[in-house]
């Protein structure tokens, strides 16, 4: 990162970042851990308690949310959100704002490789198999298993990866 990059990147001191990684205007880091080798795009926000891998492409204008693991090499395609909260509310029933004491995250993880198109939504507490595809614009509303390719509202099981996309290392 250079020294003009600093306007416009907000990353935490408290944020883990790993070498060589990447990251691009407007970003918002906090609480999170990076690893080696990953790309932030644009406009992209990272928020506390997440965890992203090594070799990641985080694309554009993402969001990713507290309770979220990103395993390696996964790439997420551009305006992807995560979802951490079933039930999202405002208020508490006293009528309070709500706190963290007042909901559950639940958390969702990204399995080694796997890649997920541009603007799907990600609810939680699903799993996303490794190497699996999620389409683009899907709603992925449960688990995901690896090598398989989902798309759809809510995403469905397609197909299977194909064995020429599989990287060889991950088959044995």
């Amino acid at each position: 990162m250079s020294q003009n990059d600093s306007a416009t990147l907000r990353i935490a001191p408290d944020v883990r970042l790993g070498k060589n990684v990447r990251c691009f205007a407007f970003v918002n880091l906090y609480g999170c851990e990076v690893g080696d080798d990953s790309r932030i795009g644009t406009f992209v926000e990272i928020q506390k308690g997440a965890r992203i891998g090594q070799r990641c492409k985080i694309s554009s204008h993402t969001f990713i949310c507290e309770g979220v693991t990103i395993e390696d090499e996964v790439f997420v395609g551009h305006g992807v959100t995560f979802i951490n909260d079933m039930f999202p509310r405002a208020t508490a029933e006293n009528g309070a704002l709500q706190t963290e004491a007042d909901w559950q995250c639940l958390p969702t993880v990204v399995k080694r490789g796997a890649s997920i198109g541009s603007g799907a939504t990600i609810l939680g507490g699903v799993t996303i198999g490794e190497r699996a595809i999620v389409g683009a614009g899907s709603v992925v509303t449960r688990d995901v298993p690896a090598g398989t390719i989902v798309a759809g509202n809510p995403a469905r099981v397609r197909r299977t990866v194909p064995q020429s996309h599989v990287n060889a290392e991950a088959v044995a």
